[in-house]
């Protein structure tokens, strides 16, 4: 088992806990067929899940994640992902105004080997000028 895996088993029980179930194989594969259109998994496959062996594949993650009201991607990669992605957006969001915005969509429009020479100018300021917090202000 890889730390992926058992982080995938511990999210998995505590969504079936907060949902009300037992985290528990045999409830595990009932609930889960009741509800899953394809095949339905043996109680050796959910308890696979359970332990942190096997992770599903995507389409049974979704309908678990219905069932026990989560999104996949919660269930799947946990709360800590989404919150780093959303705070780096807001970072980009708030720390980048409408000047800065106008130079991107500028460099967009610039040929390949133009968009290198400048990449590779930004580097070398950055380089030449770390960054530091506490002088920006």
């Amino acid at each position: 088992m890889d730390k992926f895996g058992a982080d995938f088993a511990e999210r998995l029980a505590a969504a079936m806990i907060a949902a009300g179930y037992e985290a528990k194989p045999s409830v595990l594969e009932r609930e889960f067929n009741l509800r899953y259109r394809g095949e339905p998994m043996t109680l050796h496959g959910v308890r696979r899940w359970l332990r942190g062996e096997v992770i599903p594949p995507y389409g049974k993650v979704v309908a678990l994640a219905d069932w026990l009201r989560v999104t996949p991607q919660e269930l799947g990669f946990g709360k800590e992902i989404k919150e780093r992605i959303l705070k780096a957006r807001k970072r980009w969001d708030e720390g980048v105004g409408f000047e800065e915005r106008d130079i991107f969509e500028a460099f967009l429009k610039l040929p390949m080997p133009q968009r290198k020479l400048v990449r590779e100018v930004i580097v070398a300021f950055s380089r030449a000028y770390p960054s530091d917090e506490k002088s920006r202000g």
